[in-house]
């Protein structure tokens, strides 16, 4: 496991895509199909590609932040929640990042490889397992967790400097839980759903809450008045 963790990278990626023959390069362009590679911000496994239209760039680099920035800033009790759920995942996950799924789901777990360049084994990988998953970001914009919880900590801000701030922040949230969630899955296919949407709920949650108060307690409230109650 170890092995497969150092030897796959983000540049052996990049480089194996840019390879790949002329026609399907310039057919991927056409269509609007691009890739983004990231990965946890303290963790070399698993690597994610985010496979997405030009359209959906922006969404495709909140993602990105989400996964590198906002999961080292949740509490660290939070993040031990999925050591091991990290730890053992595939070593490479691609993320089809879609605006909507028919069905109304916000995401899935993909048994197989859809995404062409992944879906067949590839000396670049390095022997690392592939999993698949997809997001529709546009019902996840709309979703409420936890509306309750949603509701009390939104309540803290006024139309103000912080309002748009923490939105963006909620929303980053939102995806980088349901990546873990759908993570979780592909670990471990036979977990119960409830113990897994308790985790994943569990994790946005207290990110959230450790936003709002780091947020108030470095607010300076003879300058900015964005928040409109402290207890």
């Amino acid at each position: 496991m170890k092995t497969v963790q150092t030897a796959l990278s983000s540049a052996a990626i990049l480089e194996y895509l840019h390879s790949r023959p002329r026609p399907q390069r310039w057919a991927d362009w056409a269509r609007g199909r691009r890739r983004l590679i990231t990965r946890f911000g303290d963790r070399t496994h698993p690597l994610l590609v985010v496979a997405h239209s030009f359209r959906d760039a922006r969404t495709a680099r909140q993602l990105s932040l989400a996964v590198e920035q906002d999961w080292l800033e949740a509490p660290q009790r939070s993040r031990d929640a999925y050591d091991e759920v990290l730890f053992k995942a595939s070593g490479l996950i691609v993320l089809q990042l879609r605006r909507d799924n028919v069905c109304g789901c916000l995401g899935h777990r993909h048994p197989i490889v859809r995404e062409a360049p992944f879906a067949e084994p590839h000396e670049v990988f390095a022997g690392a397992r592939t999993g698949e998953m997809d997001i529709a970001w546009r019902r996840v914009a709309a979703w409420q967790p936890l509306p309750l919880t949603d509701t009390a900590l939104d309540a803290r801000f006024l139309e103000g400097s912080r309002l748009n701030e923490f939105h963006q922040k909620q929303f980053r949230l939102k995806l980088l839980s349901i990546i873990l969630h759908e993570t979780n899955h592909l670990t471990y296919p036979d977990a119960p759903e409830a113990e897994i949407r308790d985790r994943s709920l569990a994790f946005y949650h207290e990110a959230l809450a450790s936003y709002v108060e780091n947020a108030v307690a470095t607010l300076s409230l003879t300058i900015d008045r964005s928040f409109s109650r402290l207890g």
